[in-house]
């Protein structure tokens, strides 16, 4: 097992460029009125600003005031360098070939840019590693989810194990269809009569959210999902829990879990429902998706090579808490 290091950076990263063009359903209103009502996470004033500072661009030209935009317009929002929170950078690597990398990643580091994040990722770490042939990642772990996540070093292994992924899902409903790639996390859950063993199946899809716009919550109107899972241990604090997923929706394990009545303990963002919490007090910060405080980890992985169809099986070697020790992490 091989640990990759860059330790925890700091410092100014140097700034990103992010682009949207104008659909005819979005023309008609202005260059403000768009990114404050399609990026909540900024008030109207503050895109005013950003427009003032010259930081904002339509179809290649710095935009000199508002304007109303136009279908098909380019948009360009050149954020400037920012100071990135600090997230750990070391990840394991516990098997490597010509095809494949699985690696243990960190509770707390993202898997892509998004939101503060640009260079505090795990995929800017495997361009470190791997600069000329970078490892893909075939499924995204959240930012609080600690555990094995699984690469594709080469063409053939990036298909594959996608198409498997896309039809693991696909014929979820169907309990004779194949299982190619079995993903099975460890998680601590808020207290209670959960049953021994269960299956949840509650719809996953968009909802709305006041800060992001959306966010994926529990929803009669959102796809199919299937999660079976099984209480390890009990205590009066917390369940340990065992759950498989047979689908890849987003936030699976939290939302189903919340969606029956134990959300993660300490979990910021998904209460009893399924449903984000949304707080009410005035200046206190919305919980968003990568909000940390909870205990998720991807425990084992088993599949067969791409190449060669052999079978292979992985455990994550870091250790698990013990439920009667459990202190929440506050949110930062």
């Amino acid at each position: 097992m091989a640990m990759i290091t860059h330790g925890t950076q700091s410092g100014l990263n140097q700034g990103w460029t992010y682009r949207d063009r104008i659909t005819v359903a979005q023309a008609g209103v202005s260059v403000v009125a768009y990114y404050a009502d399609r990026y909540r996470h900024s008030s109207r004033e503050e895109w005013a600003q950003r427009l003032a500072a010259g930081q904002l661009y339509r179809n290649g030209q710095a935009l000199q005031r508002d304007a109303v935009l136009a279908p098909g317009d380019h948009l360009e929002y050149h954020r400037p360098p920012w100071v990135e929170p600090s997230v750990p950078l070391d990840f394991d690597v516990i098997y490597e070939d010509a095809d494949l990398l699985v690696i243990v990643k960190p509770a707390g580091l993202p898997v892509l840019p998004g939101g503060p994040f640009l260079t505090h990722t795990l995929l800017h770490q495997l361009r470190h590693r791997y600069p000329d042939e970078t490892p893909y990642p075939v499924h995204r772990l959240g930012r609080g989810t600690s555990g094995l996540m699984l690469l594709a070093r080469s063409p053939l292994a990036r298909s594959v194990l996608s198409q498997q992924l896309r039809q693991d899902t696909a014929t979820a409903e169907d309990p004779q269809a194949p299982h190619h790639i079995v993903k099975t996390y460890r998680a601590l859950a808020e207290p209670g009569d959960l049953p021994n063993r269960f299956t949840l199946t509650t719809p996953i899809g968009p909802v709305d959210h006041p800060w992001l716009g959306q966010v994926y919550a529990a929803s009669p109107d959102g796809r199919f999902a299937l999660s079976h899972g099984q209480v390890i241990q009990r205590s009066p604090t917390a369940n340990l829990v065992e759950v498989t997923i047979r689908t890849g929706r987003p936030h699976q394990i939290r939302i189903h879990l919340a969606a029956a009545g134990y959300p993660l303990l300490g979990d910021p963002l998904y209460g009893v429902g399924g449903h984000p919490k949304i707080r009410s007090v005035p200046d206190q910060r919305i919980p968003v998706p990568g909000d940390l405080g909870y205990w998720l980890q991807a425990h084992h992985l088993t599949l067969a090579h791409p190449r060669t169809q052999a079978p292979m099986a992985f455990t994550c070697p870091l250790p698990m808490p013990e439920p009667e020790a459990v202190v929440v992490r506050p949110l930062p």
